[in-house]
């Protein structure tokens, strides 16, 4: 069982929240983030096994799946830091380019997963 303190759980708490509350911008921001935590742990395509001769495959639900990776806080933490990082980088390409009101979004954006860090 995951600890109910760790940083992916409250990401998954407060998505629910920010919906019912309708706030676009945080649910969006909030479904990302998890997203790219779950794409993470996906496995790597050299490491699923290739198909062979039908009489050797793997029979029953699931038996040819492969075990997802498992993050650690600190690996969590650190896509949610890239999260950030990738938003304020945006935003000032956005500033540059003359777009001051996607560029306060993002920052907007980066803001409320800095909240989690802390």
């Amino acid at each position: 069982m995951t600890d109910p303190s760790s940083l992916r759980d409250r990401l998954r708490a407060a998505l629910p929240a920010a919906m019912k509350a309708r706030d676009r911008a945080t649910a969006s921001t909030l479904r990302a983030t998890l997203a790219a935590i779950e794409n993470a742990e996906a496995v790597d395509v050299a490491v699923v096994p290739a198909a062979g001769a039908i009489e050797a495959s793997a029979v029953g639900i699931g038996a040819a799946e492969a075990a997802r990776r498992e993050l650690s806080e600190a690996d969590v933490a650190a896509i949610v830091r890239a999260e950030i990082a990738e938003r304020e980088h945006a935003a000032e390409v956005y500033e540059g380019s003359g777009h001051a009101d996607k560029a306060a979004e993002l920052r907007a954006a980066a803001a409320v997963l800095t909240t989690f860090l802390a």
